[in-house]
């Protein structure tokens, strides 16, 4: 699979402070008594429950709502005439839909984040024969501290971790559940670029991983699916990706997805260090390609 990369080697170093002010500067609510119940907030996904939201900017309107009881959670405003505007359930934007499996980007709720590094570190692990269980505990809060950091600190259009969500029961009340993802980051590595003709950036595919219970059922195409209609939105002409030169099965999914092998790591490399050889796979992006196979399944 894609390689699972530390979130300080790629990840932009600028803030997008835009974000967190307005973040900061909302307070949310959430009415208990409604006729309907009560309904949540994640970022700006609105996400029914059994109730209504509303939508709050001012310090009065929160110490109304304070006065009323309402208890403060989510996203709340109040109109000019100084009620509350109920607000309708809005759907989360999905990159693909394939093979039955949705892919969205993953938003700042607490317990995703910790299913997507629960994911990634089940996937990237590498067993040790003394310890394992503890050395496996480490590297999920590795992960986690470090996806955590890129969500916060990474500019909205050079980093997104994507995620696929396994369709949920018509007959029960159950959710969706999180069951694929992968990292996708804007770069500029001069020694990638050099196979990109007349590109200055590109789009890096990593961290793709699958749960052990969902694997080989489509998820991992319809996860590069999603990655390649990211680049079309951002404006980016190239993917990019690494695998090993020995994992068949990865380079198989790749290469079924319209990657092709450019380089490869040189053996000094890996026979010094004694590091397992990678391939770096391109593929370019073309709107046109992506909408026609979209529209053939």
């Amino acid at each position: 699979m894609a390689h699972l990369l530390r979130h300080h080697s790629f990840t932009s170093t600028s803030v997008w402070t835009e974000s967190r002010l307005h973040h900061q500067a909302y307070a949310s609510i959430k009415l208990s008594n409604h006729r309907q119940g009560r309904l949540k907030i994640y970022g700006k996904r609105r996400a029914s429950g059994n109730g209504c939201v509303v939508q709050c900017c001012t310090s009065s309107s929160s110490s109304a709502a304070a006065k009323a009881g309402v208890e403060l959670s989510g996203n709340a405003e109040e109109d000019n005439n100084g009620r509350w505007e109920e607000k309708e359930e809005e759907e989360p934007l999905y990159l693909a839909s394939e093979y039955g499996w949705k892919v969205r980007r993953l938003e700042e709720d607490q317990p995703e984040i910790k299913k997507v590094a629960e994911i990634q570190a089940e996937a990237f692990h590498q067993p040790m024969a003394f310890f394992d269980d503890l050395f496996f505990q480490f590297f999920q809060a590795e992960v986690l501290a470090g996806l955590i950091y890129k969500l916060r600190n990474s500019p909205p259009n050079r980093y997104a971790c994507l995620v696929a969500e396994s369709p949920s029961d018509a007959n029960s009340e159950s959710k969706t559940k999180l069951v694929g993802v992968v990292d996708v980051t804007a770069l500029r590595d001069e020694a990638v670029l050099q196979h990109l003709q007349g590109a200055d950036e590109y789009l890096y595919v990593s961290g793709l991983a699958v749960s052990k219970r969902f694997r080989r059922r489509k998820i991992g195409s319809c996860l590069l699916k999603a990655c390649e209609m990211l680049s079309v939105l951002w404006g980016f002409k190239y993917l990019v990706l690494r695998a090993y030169e020995d994992d068949l099965g990865a380079r198989t999914l790749y290469a079924n997805a319209g990657y092709r092998v450019v380089s490869r790591d040189p053996p000094w490399l890996t026979s010094w260090i004694g590091r397992r050889r990678r391939v770096l796979m391109i593929k370019q992006s073309n709107f046109l390609n992506l909408i026609n196979s979209t529209f053939q399944l």
